[in-house]
This record gives C-alpha cells, structure tokens and sequence, in this order.
C-alpha cells in the first residue's frame, strides 16, 4: 500500500487534535529548553566576543600613545625581546590589525563603527607570558615607559566574566539537558497515547495490506511535528533575547559587558541549530514510541 501526502497530512492532524493536551505540553517544554539552549549559546558567542583580544593565551596588552616616536615602540620591542625568561612570544598590532579586531567586537554597532577609522585606534603589543602569574610583573616593568598609554591585564578585565558566565552555563544547559529528557519522553508518551487510541484502527489496516511505513509515518511525523513547533517558539525566544541584552547594552554603562551582544546574523544561525535540534528531539522519540509499542 502506497503512502500519500493526503493520508499523511489527515492522519497526523487527527493525532495532533486528538492528544491536544499532551501536545501543548510536549511543545512547551520543547520551547523552554531549546529557549535555555539558544540563551547558553549566545551567551558563549557573546563571551567569545568580549575576549577576542585575549585568545591564544594572550594575559597582557601594552597599548602605545598616539604620539609615540619609532624609536620608543622599538625600546618596547627590543625590551620584551630581552625577557625570554618571562615572555613565551608577543605579537605587534598595527592600526589596522587594531581595526580588524575592533571590527569584529563591535560588529553589532554600525554607529561606532562609522564613527572610528584605523588611525583612531592605538597600536600595541599582545604578549603571551610563560607563565600567566608572571603578566603583572611584565606589566609593572613598562608601567612608566616612554610611550606607553595603557596596560590592560587579562586577569582584572575577563576572569571574572568568565567565571560568572561559564557558571551560568553549566547552569543552564544542564536545566535545559533534563527538560530535553523530559520533552522527549512527554512526545514519547503522546505517541504511545495516539498508537493505543488507534490499535483497532492500526489492526484493520495491517489484515488489508497495509505495509509497516504506512501505519509508521503518521506517528513519527506527528513527534516531528512537535518538536519544531517547540523550536520555532524557541527561535523567536532566542531573536527577542537578543534584541533586550542589545537594548540593555546601549541604555547602561556595562563596561566590558557592551561587548556581549551578539550581531543578528549569529542569532539567527543559533536559531537555525536550535530548529534543528527541536526536530530531532522529535524524530527521536517518536521513533522509539512507534519501535517500542507499534507492533508492525
């Protein structure tokens, strides 16, 4: 017996309507957890935008005055070349590299980035020390060097927010890891519900003929179905999130927490990933509904 559309669309329907209940519950808890999923996620992309300067073990940064001679650039350089003991390599970022990383941290603000050209930004040295303790004591030796503006530590501006935002998400991704759990097993349990509510349905189609993905596929479908529902409320959670952390930012003073917004291109892509999960968590239990209590 061939499968239609007709027959499937019809029939997952009926099931859909008749364990509305149960569907409502399973979409719900669905678009709570993959709402905590979208969140941990963007909140993971935000933080790796907060801390572009300082990736590849990168724990000092020695900015250089606008102002500053050739030669007092080359004693810095000549100076952290002396110290092998303390500095495993450092690298030098012109103006325009400068740019490319600021770019980049505030992808999501044009009106900044209209306002800034590569000139306006300080040069400076990225240095990376054998030993992460040993960065204040580098930076307390061009503390008062000549030409020197700035020296920003890693250890003040991102240990914190990494601690408080890494806690955040183990936090949230393990709630929405059992809230997953559980809206598998509630679409699990409403397809057990709509096999049941249909056996003398499902026994008169196997005595005509009918093959086993034919009497499949409406259930799965439904549990599909399900699940992106859920995912697609989740989608939008995840763009309207986006866009209150973007209106929070630009109305208070967060310091390095300005950072954290992420453009709307990656919020979009999070949503995809989170469809695609809602999808399936879906296929996944009702394909163990329809293998454990379908008997075809």
């Amino acid at each position: 017996m061939a499968l239609s559309v007709d027959y499937v669309v019809r029939e997952t329907a009926t099931n859909l309507r008749r364990n509305l209940l149960m569907t409502v519950a399973a979409v719900l808890t669905v678009a709570v957890s993959l709402s905590l999923v979208g969140g941990a996620l963007l909140l993971k992309q935000g933080v790796a935008r907060a801390t572009l300067r300082w990736r590849g073990g990168v724990e000092l940064s020695i900015f250089l005055d606008p102002k500053a001679t050739p030669s007092q650039a080359s004693a810095i350089e000549q100076q952290l070349a002396s110290m092998p003991d303390l500095v495993k390599k450092f690298t030098y970022y012109d103006h325009d590299a400068a740019y490319k990383e600021f770019k980049q941290m505030f992808a999501n603000s044009p009106d900044e980035l209209a306002s800034i050209s590569p000139t306006d930004l300080p040069t400076s040295y990225r240095i990376v020390p054998k030993r992460a303790e040993d960065a204040a004591l580098i930076g307390s030796r061009f503390k008062d060097a000549p030409g020197v503006s700035d020296i920003a530590l890693a250890q003040k501006t991102v240990d914190t927010l990494l601690k408080v935002t890494r806690a955040l998400q183990i936090g949230i991704l393990s709630v929405a890891a059992v809230l997953l759990l559980s809206a598998s097993l509630l679409i699990l349990n409403t397809i057990r519900i709509a096999i049941f509510a249909r056996r003398r349905e499902v026994a008169v189609m196997k005595l005509v003929g009918a093959t086993n993905w034919f009497i499949r596929v409406p259930f799965m479908l439904e549990g599909m179905i399900q699940g992106l529902l859920g995912a697609v409320a989740a989608f939008g959670v995840v763009l309207v999130l986006r866009g209150l952390v973007e209106h929070a930012v630009r109305h208070y003073d967060l310091g390095l927490f300005d950072q954290l917004v992420v453009p709307t291109h990656d919020a979009i892509n999070t949503g995809i990933f989170v469809l695609l999960v809602g999808g399936i968590v879906g296929a996944v239990g009702s394909a163990v509904a329809v293998r454990r209590f379908l008997d075809v």
